[in-house]
């Protein structure tokens, strides 16, 4: 599994507006939502679901990488966004390492489907492994650069 096999190519955001992690995640799920990813009468009922996910322990697994995710009904198939913070200093997101946030992949997946759910955060920790893959994508100016880095073809 790549990381573009579920973050949609439309639902990377550069240079994210928010400057904290529940605006962070509220923009995220915005722009997934805007993908058709699920409609836009369940975008609080899946903000709400990916907070909950947040209340039970951050998904700041460290280096400054976040993967707020949940499993929602709205969703048939495991769906993704990416984003960038370039606030000075990064997101805080009380991360296990208490280091700021700047690298964020958005998950939602069905409710019924723990498996691909599973693989997509083994998936991100791998890919994330990889110190070079993190200054690429740091470096990226725009959606295509970062589709690039991600394995987009």
């Amino acid at each position: 599994m790549r990381i573009t096999s579920f973050v949609k190519k439309t639902a990377i955001v550069p240079e994210l507006v928010a400057t904290t992690r529940d605006a962070a995640i509220a923009e995220l799920v915005a722009t997934l939502q805007q993908t058709g990813a699920f409609d836009s009468a369940y975008a609080s009922d899946v903000l709400g679901a990916v907070m909950r996910r947040e209340q039970l322990g951050s998904t700041g697994i460290g280096r400054g990488i976040a993967i707020p995710h949940s499993r929602h009904s709205s969703v048939s198939s495991l769906c993704g966004a990416f984003a960038l913070s370039r606030q000075p200093g990064g997101l805080a997101f009380d991360a296990i390492d208490g280091e700021p946030v700047d690298v964020l992949v958005l998950m939602i997946s069905p409710q019924d489907q723990p498996r691909p759910h599973l693989q997509a955060l083994d998936c991100v920790v791998q890919t994330f492994k990889d110190d070079d893959v993190l200054a690429r994508l740091r470096s990226c100016a725009n959606a295509d650069e970062i589709w690039a880095v991600l394995g987009g073809e």
